[in-house]
């Protein structure tokens, strides 16, 4: 086929395929056999064969095909005449009409930094496997900032591990101040920023022990601290604002379609178990263990090919309550956002897996929200030993505390902060039934709400018991 046509194959384009690419000796196909990475109509990236050998293949096509050939060569032009680390490029080309194409040398059997950091990630804060792939990282950029260069995409998933050395790839990133010459300080301390503000927020007392990684390699600059940290809140909030724009439209991460008579969002990696959910998600319910049932929402625990799954209804009880309700979101939609916010955060939720709203000609209906199951017991049944003597074990109160910490550093309210909503699982207490939870624009606001939510959470208990008078003694409060 010709590479044009690759603007036309959508998301899921049939594999192998083969595309007429040329270089100096002529034209070949290239035999695409996998695909690694999707942007359709624009950027197909995967790997294939090429005049006998295997490469990495990254296909640009479509109206800014030229644009982002020009920026990926740049970029891996810099890092290699920069003496970087950075898989070779065999063979490029663009040709109006069609497209551009870079070849690379592919890396068999190479794993990033991102898949390294995920097998440590839930191990104790700054362990020394945490430690060893920070360092890695921090360390290659430390040597990309001495050379005038940093990656504006910085994420682990973009510097591999092959037989002992680091690449760095993604060439469409990398920008240059002066090549050769070492970053300016404020440049090194914005792209840091990027660096840092994607760590969980528990490894911020750790900062200035892992900048040492960095400064061992690129002294160049002295980094205050605090202006390393103001850069990194300003980079947390733009994470939060991009990926929340993402869960309502159809991207890498969420498979969406919007029609006048219905909203569907899923997970993109769990489209194909989710469409059938949806599908018969009434019939699901009605065979399921529910929870609630009639008004306004019905929950149950569904299984679905041996996966336990929660689905909630939320119902239109009559004419009056869908005046209500037909033109504003729906509680669905609210609860995913909001799921997808926590989980963002790293506060432990439910996985939000997919919402269905019905709407008639664009009018809201009924609606459905798909989540994982948590299957362990909530708060009131899990303290309930601890009523009386106020004894609970410490790794429990402690998982509390990192729990009350988030939400108020966060400034989000739950608005229903009652026992039935909060369960013990994975060694952290989990927040369910988010319908009225609120991530609050001023402190004013959120201190408000918080003590609602304070008082309601205190009132799962009575009192006059130890269990009560420990609580209130070592929550926290919010002027």
């Amino acid at each position: 086929m010709r590479l044009s046509e690759l603007q036309n194959a959508g998301r899921t384009p049939t594999l192998p395929m083969s595309i007429e690419l040329a270089d100096g000796a002529g034209s070949a196909q290239l035999q695409l056999l996998s695909l690694l990475r999707v942007l359709p109509g624009q950027r197909y990236v995967g790997a294939g064969i090429w005049r006998g050998r295997r490469v990495l293949a990254k296909l640009l096509v479509g109206p800014r095909a030229a644009r982002h050939f020009q920026r990926e060569r740049s970029g891996v032009q810099r890092l290699a005449e920069q003496k970087l680390t950075t898989p070779a490029l065999l063979v490029d080309g663009l040709k109006e009409g069609e497209g551009g194409w870079l070849l690379f040398e592919l890396l068999e059997d190479a794993h990033s930094l991102g898949d390294a950091w995920s097998a440590v990630e839930q191990l104790p804060l700054l362990a020394d496997e945490q430690q060893a792939v920070l360092g890695e990282a921090l360390g290659a950029i430390a040597r990309m900032h001495a050379k005038g260069l940093w990656q504006e995409d910085l994420h682990l998933d973009n510097l591999l591990r092959h037989h002992g050395e680091l690449y760095v790839i993604d060439g469409a990133g990398v920008r240059v101040e002066e090549a050769g010459k070492p970053l300016s300080r404020q440049r090194v301390l914005q792209n840091l920023g990027v660096f840092f503000a994607q760590l969980p927020h528990h490894f911020e007392p750790f900062t200035e022990e892992l900048l040492v990684q960095y400064l061992l390699v690129n002294g160049e600059h002295a980094l205050p601290l605090e202006a390393l940290q103001k850069q990194v809140d300003k980079v947390r909030a733009w994470r939060l604002k991009d990926f929340l724009g993402k869960v309502g439209r159809d991207c890498t991460l969420f498979s969406v379609r919007t029609g006048a008579f219905a909203l569907r969002a899923i997970r993109r990696e769990e489209e194909p178990a989710m469409l059938s959910v949806l599908a018969d998600a009434d019939a699901l319910l009605e065979r399921g263990h529910l929870y609630k049932t009639g008004g306004a929402a019905s929950v149950g625990r569904v299984e679905v090919d041996g996966r336990s799954l929660v689905i909630k209804r939320y119902n239109i009880k009559n004419v009056l309550h869908w005046f209500k309700r037909f033109w504003r979101p729906s509680r669905a939609w609210h609860s995913w956002v909001e799921g997808n916010r926590l989980a963002f955060l790293g506060v432990a939720t439910p996985k939000p897996l997919a919402l269905l709203e019905r709407r008639f000609c664009c009018l809201r209906r009924r609606a459905y929200l798909v989540t994982e199951y948590l299957p362990g017991p909530d708060i009131i049944e899990h303290l309930a030993p601890y009523v009386a003597s106020g004894q609970v074990p410490e790794a429990e109160l402690q998982a509390l505390d990192q729990l009350f910490i988030d939400l108020t550093r966060e400034r989000i309210s739950h608005g229903d902060l009652k026992g039935h909503n909060l369960f013990w699982h994975d060694q952290r207490w989990a927040l369910i039934d988010l319908d009225a939870m609120c991530q609050h624009q001023s402190q004013s606001s959120f201190a408000v709400a918080y003590a609602r939510d304070r008082a309601r959470f205190l009132r799962n208990w009575p009192s006059d018991s130890a269990l009560h008078q420990m609580l209130d003694q070592r929550l926290p409060t919010v002027a």
